[in-house]
């Protein structure tokens, strides 16, 4: 806080004032409810849920309205929220092998097992401003049947093409949960996926851009990614039974990245995974890709870029704590600054006298 302004804290307070006038706007024009964000700007909300580590989208909204538009204070809004919710359990794994999907796409195969479904998209369009008032655009399906859509990596799997899912003999523990225990190195890849689902879309985009520009061993296909609803269940063991607590809409990516193979594996295809909340395909490619690339040390690759440093990755990927470090630079440091100031003197002052 600037405590140490002139004013203290009437200053404070006009600054409030200030900032709630500004951005209220022009008064003539109706104000923004969370209401329109929530359905109009639902990427947006979905970049706010996912980095905010929270699956509610009215309350995403809401943080986006109070925020200004701030994407990282609207995250930094919704994951103070969050902290003071309690916890009654956990829920059951989602299952997204049974995921209805409003879209469905893939880089690998043209003519898939219940084939593409464009859905909703703007992959297809110019990138111009659409006329005032129009919709944009919207994409009709290609399946109009309940034709079984199965996985692109499990129509590989059936051939020996891509790695197991579980490895023969894999133990999967139960993963740590991020948000209420200390970060410990090195992580299990549960623990990683949980790290980059809340992490900084932005700088995970950077990543992956950077891993296909060969920073990084990866040579990437778009398996397939899906978008649509996902019932989830919690678990009430009072009970003996799961119970259903409803739907959330869910992006699906699995990422197939070429692998040569060695003495001991056959030549083989091997994962990238990401699972996000909402309508976040950029999100879920990015993550799949970079957790392609920290999976380096498990598949005995060389670890020669950032990508590839599981250190690196998790401690800069998360956007709450970036902007605090890079944002406390704003606040007062009049002494630390004096410090160095008068040292730099002293030394110059002693250079003049050798001089």
């Amino acid at each position: 806080m600037y405590v140490a302004v002139k004013g203290g804290e009437k200053a404070i307070a006009n600054a409030h004032a200030l900032l709630a006038k500004e951005g209220r706007g022009d008064e003539r024009i109706p104000r923004i409810e969370h209401g329109a964000v929530g359905g109009q700007l639902a990427v947006l909300v979905a970049r706010v849920m996912n980095e905010g580590s929270l699956y509610d989208p009215e309350l995403a909204a809401r943080a986006i309205v109070q925020a200004q538009g701030d994407v990282l204070e609207a995250v930094t809004l919704v994951r103070s929220y969050r902290t003071t919710l309690p916890r009654f359990g956990y829920t059951l794994p989602v299952d997204t092998a049974q995921l209805p999907p409003q879209r469905r796409v893939s880089a690998t195969f043209k003519d898939l097992p219940g084939g593409q479904q464009l859905g909703a998209t703007f992959d297809y369009t110019h990138r111009l401003f659409a006329d005032r008032g129009s919709e944009g655009p919207v994409a009709a399906a290609t399946n109009d049947d309940d034709e079984a859509m199965p996985r692109v990596a499990d129509l590989l799997g059936t051939e020996a093409l891509m790695e197991p899912e579980r490895p023969e003999g894999f133990d999967d523990p139960e993963p740590a949960d991020l948000t209420r225990e200390p970060t410990i190195f090195p992580m299990s890849r549960a623990e990683r996926l949980q790290a980059l689902a809340r992490g900084d879309e932005g700088f995970l985009l950077g990543l992956a851009y950077s891993t296909q520009r060969g920073f990084g061993r990866t040579h990437p296909f778009a398996g397939e990614i899906r978008v649509g609803e996902v019932e989830v269940e919690f678990d009430a063991p009072e009970l003996g039974f799961a119970v259903p607590l409803g739907r959330v809409e869910v992006t699906e990516c699995q990422m197939i990245n070429q692998f040569t193979g060695n003495a001991e594996t056959p030549a083989q295809f091997t994962r990238g995974y990401g699972l996000v909340f909402g309508r976040a395909e950029r999100k879920a490619m990015s993550m799949s890709l970079v957790d392609r690339a920290l999976r380096a040390d498990e598949l005995g690759e060389r670890i020669v870029a950032p990508a590839q440093d599981e250190e690196f990755v998790i401690q800069h990927s998360d956007n709450v704590q970036a902007t605090g470090f890079v944002e406390h630079l704003k606040l007062p440091h009049y002494v630390d600054f004096q410090a160095e100031l008068g040292l730099v003197r002293k030394l110059n002052a002693e250079r003049q006298e050798k001089a």
